[in-house]
């Protein structure tokens, strides 16, 4: 189980596309006892994309979710060199947030997206996916397989990419060790 005194630090994909495929209460469900911040770069994507998606408003409203407005010089810094990395055409301001917040606190980062995870790997930053949240989570029984499953199809629906299609949750979970 998670220890009590971890932090997660979302970037908006995750929250987003669980919020428009109705799950965000999973995630809050999963980090429960865990503090959850997201960086003001992430906010600003939510609210600039809450105009089309309503459903993003519940994110911004979360009571459980944080918003860290850290002006701290070192974060700063951080944060405008992952920008000059990731930011191409206004977008991935977020990643650039998450993974300053990693590397200055010690963060657990949730980012689903290849390449700032790569960067996080690269630079030996704890960065999950949602995956292996859920994966953890049916191995400590908090959630069932067949719950997964639904939320996965759910998410590949929309727009998010996941390495499976529909239905292949459980054969790609099992294959890669992550279930039984």
């Amino acid at each position: 189980m998670t220890p009590v005194s971890e932090t997660f630090v979302f970037d908006t994909g995750p929250l987003r596309h669980f919020a428009l495929a109705g799950w965000l209460g999973v995630l809050k469900y999963l980090t429960h006892d865990n503090n959850v911040l997201i960086p003001e770069s992430v906010e600003a994507e939510l609210l600039e994309q809450r105009h089309s998606h309503a459903s993003l408003e519940q994110i911004l409203n979360a009571d459980w979710i944080a918003v860290d407005q850290s002006d701290d010089i070192q974060y700063l810094a951080e944060f405008a060199r992952y920008e000059k990395r990731l930011v191409a055409g206004g977008r991935n301001r977020g990643e650039c947030g998450v993974l300053a917040l990693g590397r200055c606190y010690g963060y657990t980062m949730i980012i689903d997206d290849r390449v700032p995870r790569k960067i996080a790997d690269d630079e030996k930053l704890h960065a999950r996916g949602t995956l292996a949240l859920l994966c953890e989570a049916i191995r400590e029984g908090q959630l069932t397989v067949s719950m997964v499953e639904s939320l996965a199809d759910d998410l590949l629906t929309g727009t998010y990419h996941l390495p499976f299609k529909p239905g292949g949750f459980r054969v790609w979970a099992t294959w890669q060790g992550l279930i039984n």
